[in-house]
């Protein structure tokens, strides 16, 4: 299964590679043309010398009468009567079609007899095998008998096994060149889309670098007047989050390690500005065995910011607990915060927790899990993440 799925996300990425509009040129599409006519007259000729002991000469003639007949049916249906077919609703365009296939049959038959006229006009015919005498058969029929309602029924299955090859392989080529259009949008519109995350994520930045400047040096302010023993530790930690959100945090993904330790640094500074009495909690895995694993960087910060914007303000408990977890490739995120009463979803994270699911949804489609609960007194957020 996994296999299918690997193959068929590799071929789809072919298709989607491929120019049709650089390589399918008027000049290719001649020559396409050419090709397969010649190919078919070529294989319809030994057919008629080995299946039915033809001689060259009649063979040729049949060939003539046979792909000249095919390529007038072929053109007139998929480039005079098809484009007028989906012009209007369903119920109209399954009459059309059944209108214009027998249109076909009848154009068929009607050019076969005629090239059965000029034949027998010019004294060629059938000496022998099979197929002996039918020119002059085909031809001493009426126009009428020729193309007769029971001789189009009689006919219908054999035209449409002759036809169908060029009409596989027509719309076969179709469907090919509009998969490619379609597949070619999606990259475009995944590629804009990938784009703007990456400004949503420069604007985090951006938000996140003076809002720690401020509230982190007016609490180093603080420390260095006290001559806290802290104070180095805080300017490490300030140290290690501006390195990460200016430069470490550029690409797609990051070490799930470097973003482990940016949300606990931004918990411990954030921890400072408040009194012990504040219920801050969190556990985030430490001393485990994280290599391999890479995640979106700054994808939790528009909850955690939130958390600490919208919490700690409750009149009963003032909390928030922050549980990260690493189990089997997986990236469990679960943050809990204090509210007041008779918040509202739009009021809490407004369009930072919009963008956070549109970029889960880009980044990690169907690899993820995210559950949002705004409860009375209550916010809580969980999150789950396939990191494979």
């Amino acid at each position: 299964m996994q296999d299918t799925k690997i193959f068929s996300n590799y071929l789809a990425s072919k298709i989607a590679a491929f120019n049709f509009d650089k390589y399918y040129t008027k000049k290719n599409r001649i020559l396409l043309h050419v090709f397969m006519w010649l190919s078919f007259s070529i294989l319809l000729i030994l057919s008629y010398v080995l299946a039915y002991q033809l001689s060259y000469f009649e063979a040729f003639i049949l060939t003539v009468r046979m792909t000249t007949v095919n390529m007038i049916v072929f053109y007139m249906f998929f480039y005079l009567l098809l484009p007028k077919i989906f012009s209007g609703g369903k119920a109209r365009m399954l009459i059309l079609l059944l209108f214009t296939f027998i249109i076909s049959i009848f154009v068929w038959m009607a050019v076969t007899y005629f090239f059965s006229l000029l034949y027998h006009s010019l004294g060629f015919e059938i000496g022998k095998g099979e197929l002996k005498g039918a020119i002059g058969m085909s031809a001493s029929q009426t126009f009428l008998q020729a193309i007769s309602v029971r001789r189009m029924f009689s006919q219908a299955f054999i035209i449409i096994s002759i036809l169908s090859p060029f009409f596989f392989v027509k719309i076969l080529f179709e469907i090919s060149k509009l998969y490619n259009k379609t597949l070619n949008i999606q990259s475009q519109k995944a590629a804009l889309e990938i784009q703007n995350i990456n400004i949503e994520k420069n604007f985090l930045k951006a938000q996140l670098n003076p809002h720690f400047l401020f509230n982190t040096l007016n609490n180093l302010y603080g420390l260095s007047i006290k001559k806290d023993d802290s104070t180095p530790e805080v300017i490490l930690n300030l140290s290690d989050i501006m390195s990460y959100t200016l430069y470490e945090s550029n690409t797609e993904k990051v070490a799930l390690e470097k973003e482990l330790d940016f949300i606990k640094n931004y918990f411990e500074l954030e921890k400072m500005r408040y009194s012990a009495h504040k219920n801050i909690q969190f556990h985030i895995p430490e001393g485990e065995d994280l290599s391999g694993l890479y995640i979106a960087p700054l994808l939790t910060f528009t909850f955690i910011e939130n958390a600490f914007k919208y919490g700690l303000k409750g009149n009963q408990k003032q909390f928030i607990h922050l549980e990260i977890k690493v189990q089997d490739r997986k990236f469990y995120f679960e943050l809990e915060n204090d509210v007041e009463q008779g918040i509202h979803d739009n009021e809490f994270g407004g369009i930072g927790i919009t963008n956070a699911r549109k970029r889960l949804q880009l980044l990690y489609p169907n690899k993820h899990q995210l559950d949002i609960e705004n409860l009375e007194t209550k916010f809580k957020v969980n999150l789950k993440i396939d990191l494979d």
